[in-house]
């Protein structure tokens, strides 16, 4: 529940049941309310946790929306992500791609941010392998309005507002976005490198209303975004609509609570590929993404008493990616059309107990998974005629996941610990479209298996007003992670006659034996006086690939972009009232660009400072500085040798509005 205080104090209820106590036997981390309301993207106020990450280091203000997924630990990051988000119980994720597009997620939005590691059970399931991303949307009456521009031609208007009472009340948000971009070569660069630049809006407009104790809330959003891709000729589109209805009762004393949610999601997206000349000079089309028609629905459904859940769920994917390739004389001489259908449902039940200061909680969860109705149609475009005519075979699989965990409180500290499996199926993406960067070809894989994760933590901490800090343990297996496995080099003609120049790699995607990791996570945050408040967190992971008889030259790497060392630290100091300087630090150790670990990204400290000013009592002034240091943050390294890096710093400056 939120509340606004104004000549009268309103509660209005979120859709969505209360987080269950059970849930504090398990990993998690609450996002900082202040980083999410200071972010320019809410993936960046998530980068406060230690090893959240997209795919590559950059945030998705300049990642093309493939990788824009996101994982936890440091175990194997992936594009498509492997952690789940959710907004009040509502998978976000695409459901051609699985990624988030978080230009549609603006911070505004977002009341709270809950980050729960290791792989969920109960009501989050499938696609929360690594763990979770638990979002909050705003309910509090009010208003919160910002505008700001900065460096690179930045420009950005975002807004939401909520009206209403306990009775009904109506949210409308709005956000859209400029940024000439940057280049992302420094060494070498020639002609064919181009700006990553951006324009973005997105809109989402929710009501409720009380009928009785029922809570009946419906949601539409949507989003558009286009962006240059760093080289000429490279460019992408990203469009999508969501809508939801969800319908809550919330427990009250022994009368149990219930939760009744229907959603839907349609996106498109498109891709221009170009190949690269050997010295940077030119580009030329290598294929054109064209469309990439996806929808996708589910629903879901809990029942909780007192000390127990019991729910079910059904998530379905519909799309295919429509493309154009093999450019030779100045036309594309071939098409492809690639897709098919995914269906995951489940049904679990958890449970928790208090025995004094002590908390149980375990749960287990059934799942089926299954991929129909797939093929992949290639033509000459000359002639009409197919080149390539394939239909794989439909897949099934069941995935039974369970987790368990306990906490004990002592004189306000606590030792808990958890163990867990849970698995995330293969994406419409990863079965049936293959893509290029550059030089580098991928190809599809409508043979995948869904991954698996087992694993167990464990940590001591202190809860505090003016301290509160954790300290903890685990231990994971990743079975039959999905990673692009590098097969060959170019320049060569590879299966299925995927044709890859000179300085190109040809990749294919596999489920590449296993993933062990171990590792350490830490965080801490309190309050030095009434003016100085900190925070600090930190994590390592030992990750190492053994890739069996799939992909046995990976045995003993390190999975492809998974630093082994993460923190971030941030402190925000109230000078004087009114107003407040903060700084906020980010460091990662070195990762690898590729699965063979040649292509090495050195590590990365990058600071980012900001200081605001209260004008009236609804209005601030801010002023940031993005990157302070300047550093050069490698995001992305291509075979040839040719390294690319992250935004250079940039001052922002702007106006924000809110209700108090």
């Amino acid at each position: 529940m939120e509340q606004a205080a104004d000549t009268e104090t309103i509660v209005v209820t979120a859709p969505r049941l209360p987080e269950a106590p059970g849930e504090a036997a398990y990993a998690s981390l609450p996002i900082d309310p202040d980083a999410i309301e200071q972010a320019v993207r809410l993936d960046r106020a998530l980068a406060v946790a230690p090893a959240a990450n997209l795919f590559r280091r950059n945030d998705s203000g300049a990642a093309n929306p493939t990788v824009q997924g996101l994982s936890l630990r440091a175990i194997g990051p992936s594009g498509a992500g492997r952690a789940l988000v959710t907004l009040d119980g509502a998978p976000q994720h695409d459901p051609f791609g699985g990624w988030v597009i978080w230009g549609g997620l603006p911070p505004e939005l977002i009341a709270r941010a809950h980050v729960i590691r290791g792989a969920g059970v109960g009501p989050y399931g499938a696609g929360a392998l690594t763990g979770a991303i638990d979002l909050t949307e705003r309910t509090a009456p009010g208003f919160s309005l910002r505008a700001e521009r900065g460096a690179r031609d930045y420009t950005r208007f975002g807004g939401v507002g909520v009206a209403g009472d306990d009775a009904f009340s109506a949210l409308l948000a709005a956000t859209v976005e400029h940024d000439d971009g940057w280049i992302p070569t420094h060494e070498g660069r020639g002609a064919a490198d181009a700006p990553l630049w951006r324009d973005a809006v997105s809109g989402a407009a929710r009501v409720q209303t009380m009928r009785g104790d029922v809570l009946i809330s419906a949601r539409l959003s949507g989003y558009a975004e286009e962006r240059g891709s760093g080289l000429v000729g490279a460019n992408s589109t990203a469009d999508g609509a969501a809508s939801s209805l969800t319908l809550v009762r919330q427990p009250r004393g022994d009368a149990p609570g219930w939760r009744v949610q229907g959603w839907a999601r349609q996106s498109d997206m498109s891709n221009s590929f170009v190949s690269v000349s050997q010295d940077r000079s030119a580009t030329s089309p290598a294929s054109e993404q064209y469309a990439t028609p996806a929808f996708g629905w589910g629903a879901n459904a809990a029942l909780r008493w007192s000390s127990a859940e019991i729910g079910l769920d059904v998530r379905a994917s519909d799309g295919e990616t429509r493309e154009l390739f093999l450019y030779s004389g100045g036309a594309f001489a071939r098409s492809r059309i690639a897709g098919g259908e995914t269906l995951s449902a489940g049904a679990y039940a958890e449970g928790w107990r208090r025995f004094g200061d002590t908390l149980l909680s375990g749960g287990v969860r059934l799942d089926w998974w299954s991929a129909s109705d797939g093929r992949r149609l290639e033509r000459n475009l000359l002639t009409g005629a197919p080149t390539l005519d394939v239909t794989p075979e439909d897949r099934s699989a069941w995935a039974p996941t369970a987790r368990m965990g306990v906490r004990r409180d002592f004189g306000g500290y606590f030792v808990r610990g958890a163990a867990y499996a849970g698995f995330r199926p293969p994406t419409l993406n990863e079965l049936h479209r293959p893509f290029r960067v550059g030089n580098d070809v991928t190809e599809a894989n409508p043979e995948l298996d869904p991954e698996r994760l087992y694993g167990a933590d464990a940590a001591i901490g202190r809860d505090g007003d003016e301290l509160s800090w954790s300290l903890g343990i685990f231990a994971v297996q990743l079975a039959d992670p999905i990673t692009n496995v590098t097969l060959g080099m170019g320049p060569g003609v590879f299966p299925p006659g995927v044709s890859v120049p000179a300085g190109g790699a040809y990749r294919r995607r596999l489920n590449a034996g296993a993933i062990d990791a171990v590792g350490v996570e830490a965080d801490a945050h309190g309050a030095w006086n009434e003016r100085l408040s900190w925070r600090a967190a930190l994590s390592y992971t030992d990750a190492e690939v053994d890739g069996e008889n799939v992909a046995p030259q990976l045995t003993g790497l390190r999975p492809a972009q998974a630093p082994a060392w993460s923190a971030t630290a941030g402190v925000m100091w109230r000078a004087w009232a009114g107003g407040a300087v903060s700084a906020d630090a980010r460091y990662e150790s070195a990762r690898f660009d590729d699965d063979l670990n040649t292509r090495r990204l050195g590590d990365a400290l990058t600071l980012d400072l900001r200081f605001e000013q209260d004008v009236t009592e609804r209005a601030a002034l801010f002023i940031a500085l993005d990157n302070a240091l300047d550093a050069e943050i490698a995001t992305g390294a291509t075979a040839d040798g040719v390294t690319l890096y992250g935004a250079p710093r940039a001052v922002r400056a702007g106006v924000r509005l809110a209700s108090r």
